[in-house]
């Protein structure tokens, strides 16, 4: 779990009800000896700075690309993907997903809404979905699995079929924060993941 900034507690006590040993990382030492990695809703713009300060980006950058199972809410949605709009220019990614994601896409704090979302993968109905400053995906690469995107109803507005849940080999992302609601859905979800069979990296 990035501990640098944003939600954590909230992410760890959802991922140790999976059954999985979750700790804090600050550290490289720390980020060596994790199997998996969450990085939390927060500012993305700050998570990235701090990244650069606790001499983590390049670590995680190669954990990442070298097929560790890692999961973004939110901010950590950003950090992963390929490409941002709307980004500051300072601003750093880790990568690991394909995908086109445009930043503070729904509006600011007091645009925060929540609807109900059918997610791939995911059994016992929809997800509660908390969108607080959230992201969504403009683009996707042809290895880019889309999970969930906002339905298409009238009071969804502009947002109606936006992409907010992708997942790409080992790397799973959400543009809101399941880590608020109760629901360890999600959560297990990405602990499956780490739990199963790696995918087959080509080398080069």
């Amino acid at each position: 779990m990035l501990a640098l900034q944003g939600d954590v507690r909230e992410h760890l006590a959802a991922l140790v009800t999976c059954g999985v040993r979750a700790v804090p990382v600050r550290r490289q030492r720390e980020l060596d000896d994790v199997d998996a990695m969450v990085l939390p809703g927060g500012e993305s713009t700050t998570m990235s700075r701090l990244l650069e300060t606790f001499e983590l980006l390049e670590p995680l950058r190669a954990r990442v690309a070298g097929g560790m199972p890692t999961y973004g809410s939110c901010a950590g949605m950003i950090l992963l993907a390929a490409e941002v709009m709307d980004g500051r220019p300072d601003q750093r990614q880790i990568g690991g997903l394909d995908v086109v994601v445009r930043r503070n896409a729904f509006g600011r704090q007091v645009d925060s809404f929540e609807c109900d979302l059918e997610l791939t993968d995911v059994e016992g109905g929809p997800v509660r979905a908390v969108f607080i400053r959230a992201p969504w995906v403009d683009k996707v690469g042809h290895e880019v699995e889309v999970l969930a995107s906002v339905p298409h109803r009238r009071e969804s507005g502009d947002a109606a079929g936006r992409i907010v849940a992708v997942r790409q080999g080992m790397v799973l992302a959400t543009a809101f924060h399941p880590e608020l609601t109760g629901d360890g859905r999600v959560h297990r979800l990405f602990c499956d993941m780490v739990r199963g069979p790696r995918p087959h990296r080509a080398a080069g």
